[in-house]
């Protein structure tokens, strides 16, 4: 089968997409045949070493965590699961990148109807980690929160459970963008210069609580805003929530197969979008991470092999 490798840190060339042996399932997993898998900011930051202190890569290395398919085989463990079944999931082995992944049994949620192949295939690691930030800052009906990169492939999910949550949404984010966050029900703001007055006069003059998804200064930003330190995550300046206390829950706290599926559930019953900003076959791999390092995209970047 054809996997992504890299066999050293750096950018986007060190990426290859090479022929490797198709891996066998263990008794308590499946091999899934990969029909999309989502990029994320995370993985281009450990393919380029910049995490390397806290997530070292072993080389070779393969890439990937989201991934959507179909079940190509199963271990002899395995119960409630069948050949041929559509499925949602992720890997903890950086691996979904690539035409086959084995996959834990229970990593795995069925794909509902009305998901597509391409939210399926990003929904986990954004997702999760909107879920999580929504949950991190204790949100109630009524309170407003204010959440940076509010179109990016995080942020527009935070956004959109925010409002599920019955919380009023301000989202900065790129003009190009705001129309989408209007049709979702949030309160579009462009950040830069002026971006604290912007969010005050949107807010009425409070603001709750407040969800980073970009970094660069947001976290200040949100002190500034008075916003209480409890009531502040950051999924990305973890130097600034290490020196003002504010939270740093992302997708671990709430990487589960519940979560997966109630968010899939979400999107089949249409209260919840995965915005899809761009499809690229795997080997162009290189091209949907020089698309993913612009941050203006609306929503996840998919590879399909």
């Amino acid at each position: 089968m054809r996997a992504v490798k890299f066999d050293r840190y750096g950018d986007v060339d060190v990426l290859r997409v090479v022929q490797v042996e198709r891996p066998v399932p263990g008794p308590t997993q499946v091999l899934v045949r990969v029909k999309a898998a989502g990029i994320n900011p995370g993985e281009a930051a450990i393919r380029e070493g910049a995490v390397a202190k806290r997530w070292p890569a072993t080389f070779p290395s393969g890439e990937g965590t989201d991934l959507a398919g179909v079940v190509d085989e199963i271990g002899a463990a395995v119960a409630g699961i069948t050949v041929g079944e559509e499925v949602i999931g992720f890997t903890n082995n950086r691996a979904s990148h690539a035409e086959f992944v084995v996959v834990d049994a229970d990593h795995l949620v069925p794909r509902p109807a009305n998901v597509s192949w391409e939210q399926a295939g990003a929904l986990f690691v954004a997702g999760t980690t909107a879920y999580a930030a929504v949950r991190a800052v204790s949100l109630r009906p009524g309170d407003t929160v204010a959440v940076s990169g509010a179109a990016g492939g995080v942020g527009s999910i935070a956004v959109q459970l925010a409002k599920i949550a019955g919380a009023k949404v301000i989202g900065l984010a790129s003009e190009v963008h705001h129309q989408w966050l209007v049709e979702h029900g949030v309160i579009p703001v462009s950040y830069g210069d002026g971006a604290l007055d912007r969010i005050r006069a949107a807010s009425g003059g409070r603001v709750d609580a407040f969800i980073d998804t970009f970094g660069r200064g947001y976290v200040e930003l949100a002190l500034q805003l008075g916003v209480p330190v409890d009531r502040i995550d950051t999924i990305i300046d973890f130097d600034a929530a290490a020196k003002h206390g504010v939270k740093t829950a992302g997708n671990s706290a709430a990487a589960t197969a519940a979560v997966l599926g109630e968010l899939a559930l979400l999107i089949d019953a249409g209260r919840l979008e995965v915005p899809i900003a761009d499809v690229f076959r795997l080997d162009e791999v290189r091209d949907a991470y020089r698309a993913l390092e612009l941050r203006h995209t609306l929503g996840k970047i998919v590879l399909e092999p």
